[in-house]
């Protein structure tokens, strides 16, 4: 009864993000009750292998208990700091200061947001003020990547470059271009790594010199593709278009909002490519999705054309819960996990996870397995040689979620028939080997699709 009734007041007053309204009223929400691990448990009793760590941000698994002592210790202390009027508090200055430490390179000035959309929309803000700072105001335009994810914040949306964010939003704005991605498996180049390195690279210098190298600001990128589609560059290809940013002066944005905080392997994806960028923004696994933070990184470069631009008079951005104690002594806590061994659990998980998901690639519906770490993804096809989708009345979104829900797996399930997996870094090895195994009976059970055997019939 109880249950019926949240599905009733969900209804009518909870709007769920990125969701249909209308369909949500119509099939009524699946609501959760507790976690442990890697497990979630639902309203009615049954229990799910969660293999996207919620939202790809429950990296230090839940129910990690000195990451909930960290927050009530904090919130009986001093539950709220703000930072203007020169304020502060202990845990974010530490927080600050030690991510700085384990940042690449320069990046020692720490901007704490409430998560990653604020964390890419206050980049563009600072970008915007750093130019003023050295006299080129003219340099306002931003550059992207197709299948790209920045969030959904009115500016940021327009960064990311996947047509639900923009559709009925007005955006892209006119200062904001893309360049295609290096999407391997669909790449018109063809797959093999040194010609996407250069017609990624190619692509960008066409840019730039299509809009003029003294008016293009920045160029943002995340070392891994996540909501486009689990898309993973070439080795190398991070580095690349690096180096083409710093020949032109342009800024160098790495979004590491998804990659960050071991999510493949180092605790920033960036490290593997030797590349530092000069602004990074993460979130996420930061605090692993037990309370909201954000944050962007910034270079001394950066930082110091900013403080030297504004003098004394204050720099204008700011934010209510920037700098949140709770959140900082959260993101301490998940800080001390990573180092004291869950680093390296989710690199051995990681493994097992593409070793497993690889196993799977002779399934007649599995066209492609990509990812790193604990970052990945299966395509379905209808036609391997082809490399058809999945058609659209098999709604392979809802329908492969729906399975994979039935059979105890939560993973992402994107429109065109791609499975997308996150997995908690503290997981078994009978915690992956259950992922892998769940999947593959919503893999056989969505060959019997009617939908799907037409199409490999037509």
């Amino acid at each position: 009864m109880l249950s019926n009734s949240l599905i009733e007041l969900d209804r009518a007053h909870l709007v769920h993000p990125v969701a249909s309204y209308r369909s949500h009223e119509a099939l009524g929400v699946r609501m959760l009750k507790s976690a442990k691990g890697a497990t979630l448990t639902d309203a009615s009793g049954r229990q799910l292998l969660d293999g996207f760590a919620g939202l790809w941000c429950v990296n230090a698994g839940y129910g990690q208990d000195s990451i909930v002592e960290a927050a009530a210790r904090q919130l009986r202390e001093l539950p709220y700091a703000t930072g203007y009027f020169g304020l502060g508090s202990e845990p974010a200055i530490r927080l600050a200061a030690r991510l700085a430490e384990l940042a690449p390179g320069d990046l020692n000035h720490v901007y704490f947001t409430l998560g990653g959309s604020d964390a890419v929309d206050s980049t563009i803000r600072f970008i915007r003020y750093y130019y003023h700072s050295k006299g080129t105001p003219q340099k306002d335009q931003f550059i992207s990547v197709e299948h790209g994810y920045h969030g959904s914040s009115t500016a940021g949306s327009g960064l990311t470059a996947l047509p639900a964010f923009h559709t009925g939003f007005g955006v892209p704005y006119s200062w904001q271009h893309k360049i295609p991605s290096h999407y391997a498996y669909r790449n018109p180049i063809g797959t093999h790594p040194p010609a996407i390195i250069a017609a990624s690279v190619a692509a960008l210098r066409a840019k730039i010199a299509e809009l003029g190298a003294d008016r293009v600001a920045a160029f943002y990128v995340e070392p891994i593709q996540g909501s486009g589609g689990v898309l993973v560059p070439p080795p190398s290809w991070l580095k690349e278009m690096h180096a083409v940013c710093k020949e032109h002066d342009i800024l160098f944005v790495a979004d590491e909002v998804i990659t960050g905080f071991g999510r493949v392997g180092p605790l920033f994806a960036c490290e593997e490519d030797d590349v530092v960028p000069d602004l990074m923004t993460t979130a996420k696994g930061l605090t692993s999705g037990y309370v909201p933070m954000g944050a962007v990184l910034m270079s001394d470069r950066v930082y110091d054309s900013i403080a030297n631009g504004a003098g004394k008079t204050a720099v204008g951005h700011g934010y209510t819960y920037s700098a949140h104690p709770v959140s900082a002594a959260v993101g301490l806590a998940c800080l001390d996990l990573y180092e004291n061994g869950l680093l390296e659990n989710g690199r051995n998980a990681g493994h097992r996870l593409m070793e497993g998901l690889r196993a799977l690639a002779d399934h007649p519906l599995v066209g492609d397995v990509r990812g790193r770490g604990m970052l990945a993804a299966i395509e379905l096809v209808t036609d391997k040689e082809r490399k058809t989708p999945l058609p659209v009345a098999a709604d392979p979104a809802r329908r492969i979620f729906d399975r994979a829900w039935d059979n105890g797996l939560v993973i992402r399930a994107f429109a065109q028939g791609v499975l997308g997996y996150a997995p908690p870094l503290c997981c078994t090895a009978a915690d992956i080997d259950g992922i892998i195994e769940r999947t593959k009976t919503t893999l056989d059970q969505t060959l019997e699709d009617s939908d799907v055997r037409a199409a490999m019939k037509g």
